[in-house]
């Protein structure tokens, strides 16, 4: 498996000399989130009497309300919702839309179209979507024509469409999805809620917090956003996490998500977990560690594949806002290839070879090499992509750095351009 050439060894330790610096930044925000961490559990008082298992109803799931009262601490919210029913971040995220917009409302997407599944949710003509149930939507244009990001132009648009549409929620998406749009900051996501509760104070800024969790020192409920989502089996599950996802916010909001994961009446209030929730614990407890190793891994990725005369982004100096690398490859072959070599590079089902597939949610086939422990688990190393120009490998996770960057050096090696 480490049969690596000379060349690619050299460059890869050469890559890795260069963006020292950048590991050590991203120490110090590990640092940070480490002890807010630390603090929450001890705050909250976790027992270890809280990890036991309920059946059932659920009713008076002490462990379960204190995982919800953890994770809004964690996130500067005023209440949240962690539940192991979330299959997917796509379903929180729907379960929170579908919890504050009504008929006759208005959806608008500050960050132009959402990602892949999450569209058929909002426009999709079968199965109780919100444009069957009544919601219009509609989208302010992110990028210049050129391709790149104007923010003071954006703002500008944003607060054009603010005032034509007058949506009740605005959704910002963290990530850049599939697509090479830049993922935003904190204090971007901050500036567009300034806008939008200066234009429209009533307006619900409502965030995809996807990819996103503990990258920064702060999260957006702490600079403006009403209520965000997720799932656990990405950044804050810490790899350990088996499924779930979470909604975080304001307490009227997170109560109204509630009542879309169960039912009115029931809310929050029901729903046991026999497996129990140490997992789910020790993954927020072990969050920050791991989400430094991934974005080692794409920092250390961005510096090899650039060398290699690829187009990366983010950048290997660039600032980080989540952990997603887009690396543009340029034919179907190359992409496959660096798939398979991801694939080839993975603790679990190492021996596959991915293959594009049509998959539910994407409108093009899609190619994924995820060996991970926790099937789908984006916090861990896996790589896909649309098989559509300019045929982009979008990398994520890495549960370590040193197994992140033997999959590296793996997937490298298959492109054989050293």
């Amino acid at each position: 498996m480490n049969n690596f050439s000379p060349a690619l060894l050299a460059m890869a330790e050469r890559c890795e000399r260069e963006v020292r610096p950048i590991f050590d930044k991203i120490d110090a925000v590990c640092r940070a989130n480490t002890a807010k961490v630390m603090g929450a559990f001890a705050e909250n008082r976790i027992s270890e009497t809280d990890f036991i298992s309920t059946t059932g109803y659920g009713y008076s799931d002490r462990g379960r309300d204190k995982l919800d009262a953890l994770c809004a601490d964690l996130f500067g919210a005023e209440d949240a919702l962690v539940r192991p029913q979330f299959v997917s971040g796509t379903h929180a995220i729907a379960a929170g839309l579908y919890g504050v917009l009504r008929p006759g409302d208005t959806l608008l997407a500050a960050t132009d179209t959402p990602y892949d599944t999450i569209l058929p949710v909002i426009t999709g003509n079968i199965g109780g979507t919100l444009k069957e149930y009544g919601v219009s939507f509609q989208k302010t244009t992110l990028l210049e024509p050129d391709g790149t990001y104007d923010e003071a132009r954006h703002h500008e648009r944003l607060e054009c469409d603010l005032k034509k549409y007058k949506p009740k929620v605005v959704h910002i998406q963290r990530s850049r999805g599939y697509s090479l749009r830049p993922s935003l900051s904190v204090s971007q996501i901050g500036a567009i809620a300034e806008i939008v509760k200066r234009v429209l104070p009533d307006a619900i800024v409502f965030v995809d917090n996807c990819y996103g969790e503990f990258v920064e020192e702060k999260e957006p409920c702490e600079v403006g956003a009403d209520i965000l989502c997720g799932s656990l089996i990405k950044n804050p599950g810490g790899g350990l996490a088996p499924t779930g996802g979470y909604v975080a916010g304001r307490a009227d909001l997170v109560e109204l998500a509630s009542c879309r994961l169960t039912v009115p009446g029931l809310g929050r209030d029901a729903g046991s977990y026999a497996a129990g929730y140490r997992l789910f614990y020790q993954g927020f407890f072990m969050a920050p560690h791991v989400v430094a190793q991934a974005l080692k891994t794409a920092v250390f990725t961005a510096s090899l594949l650039e060398s290699a005369g690829f187009f990366v982004s983010p950048g290997p100096n660039d600032f980080r806002t989540d952990i997603i690398q887009a690396i543009s490859l340029g034919s179907r072959e190359k992409l496959l290839a660096f798939l398979k070599g991801i694939q080839a590079g993975a603790p679990i089902d190492s021996f596959v070879t991915p293959t594009p597939t049509a998959m539910p949610g994407y409108d093009d086939e899609v190619a994924m090499a995820a060996g991970a422990f926790v099937q789908g688990a984006s916090i861990e190393l896996s790589a896909d992509g649309p098989m559509r120009p300019p045929f982009t490998a979008f990398l994520q996770g890495g549960l370590t750095f040193e197994s992140g960057r033997l999959g590296i050096l793996r997937a490298v090696t298959e492109l054989g351009v050293f």
